[in-house]
């Protein structure tokens, strides 16, 4: 049986664990790219998995870049769900949260959903992002508005 401590210990790092993308969507909807990137372990990977192929950035210069990119042109409002974590022990856990994208320059019109498949690490006495991928379902349309 755990202790309570341990117990404790579990709640606050499935808590902080559950901030991140949050924290995440917070970022997007302020074009926090800073914020952002802070999420991330300092080597973490972002992996969008297309239809065809995965594109895949590692490390904070490369993610800033990477976001910065594609969110010049987009205005995204991402709304987080059923988010699920597992902790693995030793500062690592991992997790799935799906996400609806609305975009704001078309009246929040729905422009995509998908999910998120994580990979966390604690950094320190933070919880960051060791891997996120993302996985559209059906299909996101972040770049080209409707005629």
């Amino acid at each position: 049986m755990k202790s309570t401590e341990q117990l404790l210990t579990e709640l606050l790092d499935r808590e902080a664990i559950r901030d991140l993308p949050v924290r995440y969507c917070d970022c997007v909807w302020r074009g926090d790219m800073d914020g952002l990137v802070g999420l991330f372990s300092d080597n973490a990977t972002f992996i969008f998995k297309g239809r065809e192929r995965e594109q895949t950035t590692t490390g904070h210069d490369a993610l800033k870049k990477m976001y910065t990119s594609a969110l010049a042109d987009a205005t995204p409002r991402p709304y987080i769900h059923n988010h699920v974590v597992e902790l693995k022990g030793s500062g690592k856990a991992s997790g799935r949260c799906y996400v609806e994208l609305r975009s704001i320059s078309r009246a929040m019109e729905w422009i995509g959903s998908g999910y998120y498949e994580d990979e966390y690490v604690k950094v320190g006495d933070n919880w960051k992002f060791g891997s996120r991928r993302f996985v559209p379902v059906g299909s996101v349309n972040l770049r080209e508005p409707r005629q």
